[in-house]
């Protein structure tokens, strides 16, 4: 008889296991009925503690990664302060929140998708998570960079997130959402279109951490000393404006630095330059809750500025590094559960989910229930509880009574309420209903905002995302994927939908496809279900187009591109004036160490042509000087001022460097400033500058970006 090979053997593992035409069940072999909704009093209500199947689903999410994070992996960190700059006393009893008071705090800024060893520049939202020190205890803003999110219900969140993580096949790609698993899940869910957008502009590969929005996300509660309730939406400003690089820019920065923005949080806060936000907040009257055409309760939506404006209440300023990242940035717990009295929460079917997950991640990750007790997270009026005992319990508890109530410790720590004191208390709030795994039909317009942000965007914006779209799409191995979520996208607007379709060699079709409205019908049985008629169609306040006279070129990068002979008249005008506005000049050079000036002069240069990327600055001056034949004949510097200017970078010639110009593809606009135009040229360089990005010159010199 032939003996059989082990290849040949019949492969039989009990272990593997196959989801093919199988009924769903928890980790107990229980049928689940529905996995899109979490329990809740009525479809607008508060989610139950009972819920077995939510928790079994999002305590084995929360366990899926040892010791990283599941998701925020990729992370930088600062300390900071929050300075309260309005009376908030009608609204909240937070006593951080009291004009003048000024509190410390650490602020956590990450990607999403990628592990901890990704790159900076990845397309993703970021997280912008802020824990306040305040004389109440500890106070967590959980936020990200994108003021909406994916889905609206927490039982979605570990299949948003395992479709956009590397396909588990192959563990493919790296911190990307390009891939077949995502864009199956958002295609079969048109909640999460407006998201998507959010992701495909410019929003999500920011200029630098310093410069990007931070959103609290959900709907929140103010509860006064009364007990009064008011709807907040929380808000971060940056002073320097909201930026972004170029998509091209972004995958090639990626190459030369990938720890680009971590490094440029870093050396800003080192040179004194502190970044900083300004925080302000909607707020909404309880009786207001139904105003609106969309429920202020849904993560998917935000409330458009022109309907609630944003009411600035402080500052906050990050001035000090971590001694250590593992001890401070990386041991840092964030969770949206952990409040001070005067801010509560909302029945935001999200965020009561991530009132549990959070928690319930932290004890996981950090090794036990006392992470608490890490200096980090540890609240600076001191902690004081019956707990005991535990994995790498730190405090030392002293007396024999651990429990509550007790006699023997003169029923001490005792409860706020024993003393007259205040406390923490919930909002007080009418709950009625059935039992039920539904959602509201208030959360079942999933297009209209998505076609106000698409609207609200500048012509170069929109273009921006249809590339964007194609790119990802094109990554995307199945057509009918591709088919269902450009048919998504015709319901947000046709023409953003027929111009990726053609980029795809797709037409778009006008309808849904039958299988996103079969789960779509799943939350909402009548699906569709029409619209409410918008209030606002289109909202200046989205768009990050740098407006007139809003610019500035604070802690902006400057190359000075030179070489030995370079006139040292000419580098300190123009470093004077730029200096003046606080950017920062670096000189570039054929090579490190000593540079020689054209006057006989000295000086110490860290950069070259071969170890930076035109990419790493925000804009370019070639000064004066006898090196001017030597760049003319260096292709790397001719690789910088073009790459630049195909970058929309604003770019600067002393008048002997303008003839470097004949050899390479630039002409002349309003961010090509040259000596010979005037007395005013370097003014004008720095107001070309201010505008961040001419993105003007992408259609009108056809420079792809």
């Amino acid at each position: 008889m032939k003996k059989r090979k082990n290849s040949d053997a019949p492969h039989i593992d009990r272990h593997v296991v196959d989801n093919m035409n199988k009924v769903m069940t928890t980790n107990d072999g229980v049928p689940v009925y529905d996995n899109n909704n979490t329990l809740k009093v009525g479809d607008r209500g508060p989610s139950l503690q009972q819920d077995h199947i939510f928790f079994d689903k999002l305590m084995h999410f929360d366990r899926e990664r040892i010791p990283e994070r599941v998701v925020h992996a990729r992370g930088s960190g600062a300390h900071g302060y929050f300075e309260a700059t309005a009376d908030m006393s009608e609204y909240t009893s937070a006593d951080f929140l009291k004009k003048g008071t000024v509190t410390p705090l650490f602020v956590r800024f990450s990607t999403v998708a990628g592990f901890k060893g990704s790159t900076d520049l990845a397309r993703d939202v970021r997280g912008f998570s802020v824990k306040f020190y305040t004389q109440e205890g500890n106070y967590d803003l959980v936020g990200n960079s994108i003021p909406v999110f994916f889905i609206q219900d927490a039982m979605n969140f570990p299949d948003v997130i395992h479709a956009v993580k590397p396909e588990p096949n192959n563990e493919i790609p790296q911190a990307a959402s390009a891939h077949d698993t995502f864009w199956d899940f958002i295609s079969l869910m048109p909640e999460s279109a407006h998201m998507s957008l959010w992701v495909m502009s410019d929003r999500a590969i920011p200029r630098s951490l310093r410069m990007i929005e931070g959103f609290g996300v959900h709907t929140f509660k103010f509860i006064n000393s009364a007990g009064k309730a008011t709807f907040v939406k929380f808000h971060w400003k940056p002073k320097l404006g909201v930026h972004s690089v170029a998509w091209n820019e972004a995958q090639k920065i990626s190459g030369f630095d990938s720890d680009f923005h971590r490094r440029d949080l870093w050396e800003a806060i080192e040179n004194g330059q502190f970044p900083q936000w300004d925080l302000g907040v909607q707020l909404i009257a309880e009786e207001d809750e139904m105003k609106f055409s969309f429920d202020i309760l849904d993560p998917t939506k935000i409330i458009p500025e022109e309907l609630v404006p944003i009411k600035i209440i402080g500052t906050m300023t990050l001035n000090r590094n971590p001694e250590n990242f593992f001890a401070e940035t990386e041991q840092a717990a964030f969770d949206p559960g952990r409040v001070v009295p005067g801010i509560d929460f909302s029945d935001d079917p999200l965020l009561q989910g991530r009132i549990f997950s959070y928690m319930d991640t932290q004890n996981y990750r950090l090794g036990g229930p006392n992470f608490h007790e890490l200096p980090i997270n540890r609240p600076i009026n001191g902690k004081y509880n019956n707990q005991k005992d535990g994995f790498a319990r730190m405090d030392i508890l002293k007396g024999n009574s651990s429990y509550f109530p007790n006699s023997q410790g003169n029923g001490c720590p005792f409860q706020a309420m024993m003393k007259g004191e205040v406390g923490y208390q919930t909002g007080k709030q009418q709950v009625d209903g059935q039992k039920v795994r539904a959602r509201s039909n208030s959360f079942a317009d999933h297009f209209t905002q998505a076609r106000l942000f698409f609207h609200s965007l500048s012509a170069e914006e929109q273009n921006h995302m249809i590339n964007a779209f194609s790119f990802e799409l094109s990554k995307v191995n199945k057509e009918e994927i591709r088919k269902r979520e450009l048919a998504i996208l015709y319901q947000v607007e046709p023409a953003l939908a027929n111009a990726i379709g053609k980029n795809l060699g797709l037409k778009p079709s006008k309808s849904l496809d039958p299988l996103t409205v079969k789960f779509a019908k799943q939350n909402h049985p009548n699906y569709p279900i029409q619209p409410n008629k918008p209030e606002v169609e289109k909202s200046a306040f989205l768009s990050m187009k740098v407006k007139d006279d809003e610019g500035t070129i604070a802690s902006r990068k400057i190359a000075f591109l030179v070489d030995d002979g370079v006139s040292k008249k000419s580098v300190d005008i123009m470093r004077k004036a730029l200096t003046k506005e606080g950017a920062m000049v670096v000189l570039v050079s054929s090579h490190v160490g000593s540079l020689k000036y054209k006057e006989g002069d000295m000086e110490e240069v860290q950069h070259s042509y071969l170890t930076d990327g035109s990419v790493c600055f925000d804009g370019f001056y070639t000064p004066d000087g006898d090196m001017v034949d030597k760049l003319a004949q260096n292709p790397d510097y001719l690789q910088f001022i073009n790459e630049g200017y195909r970058h929309c970078k604003a770019l600067a010639f002393a008048k002997s460097a303008e003839k470097l110009m004949d050899k390479s593809f630039i002409e002349k606009d309003s961010a090509v400033n040259c000596e010979s135009s005037g007395s005013n040229w370097i003014n004008d360089f720095i107001q070309a500058l201010k505008k961040h990005r001419i993105w003007e010159r992408e259609n009108s010199r056809k420079v792809p970006s």
